[in-house]
């Protein structure tokens, strides 16, 4: 089976639109587990994964960065949204966030975990690890979301989002929600999303035991909207 992979150039109608991003994080986390991150690489070809674990934060509780006070470092977290917000962990691993909600109100999404098609299943399942698959760092820090800058976030594709609607109706777990990961106040609110079926996830909720492979979603299985079958079935009816 071909590797999957995005178009050399995708359309900019592959973008999600900054509209998409300016709603408070605990909407726009769940909405975005499925869709695809895409950064375009020196060779122009893109390197893309599905997103399927995000965190929310917002100013209005203890965990988020923008809570006590705005300063030099956060300041990409008060806005506008639609951009990324990268900051170092623990002076080691950087982690990319993109801004939600609204300008002067720091409130933002983590992407905390990537499934790569063709690649190791766990080799983006985490912050650091997604930020060191994509070489992302604080020069991406502020960074609008586009095809533009390099760096962007398109739709669910078509395919996932049939394959999600199919798994619901035949009562499979489609999006975990639970507790937050690494974080030492409001541990309590259930604001961190996970694809259930996906063998990626960071770390699953307390007793929600990993799919088999053969049970497992793989990347390899969503085609890009724009390229919905791979190309050697492209001809075929």
């Amino acid at each position: 089976m071909t590797t999957p992979s995005l178009p050399a150039a995708p359309s900019t109608a592959t973008v999600l639109p900054s509209a998409f991003f300016a709603r408070p994080a605990e909407v726009v986390g769940p909405e975005l587990i499925g869709c695809l991150l895409v950064k375009q690489q020196a060779g122009g070809e893109p390197l893309w994964g599905v997103i399927v674990e995000t965190e929310a934060y917002s100013q209005a509780e203890p965990a988020c960065h923008g809570h006590r006070r705005r300063s030099p470092q956060n300041d990409t977290l008060f806005g506008p949204a639609g951009h990324f917000y990268v900051y170092v962990s623990y002076g080691i691993h950087h982690c990319v966030n993109v801004v939600t909600d609204r300008a002067e109100w720091a409130n933002g999404v983590l992407l905390r975990a990537v499934a790569l098609p063709g690649e190791p299943e766990r080799v983006a399942a985490g912050p650091g690890l997604l930020a060191r698959r994509f070489g992302l760092d604080r020069r991406h820090n502020a960074l609008p979301a586009g095809v533009e800058a390099g760096l962007w976030l398109a739709p669910r594709p078509a395919r996932l989002q049939d394959q999600m609607d199919q798994w619901q109706q035949e009562g499979r777990p489609v999006l975990t929600a639970t507790t937050r990961i690494g974080i030492r106040e409001g541990r309590e609110l259930p604001w961190r999303w996970y694809l259930a079926p996906s063998r990626s996830v960071s770390r699953r909720a307390r007793g929600d035991a990993t799919p088999s492979r053969s049970q497992a979603w793989r990347p390899e299985d969503t085609w890009p909207a724009t390229a919905e079958r791979p190309p050697e079935e492209a001809g075929r009816p």
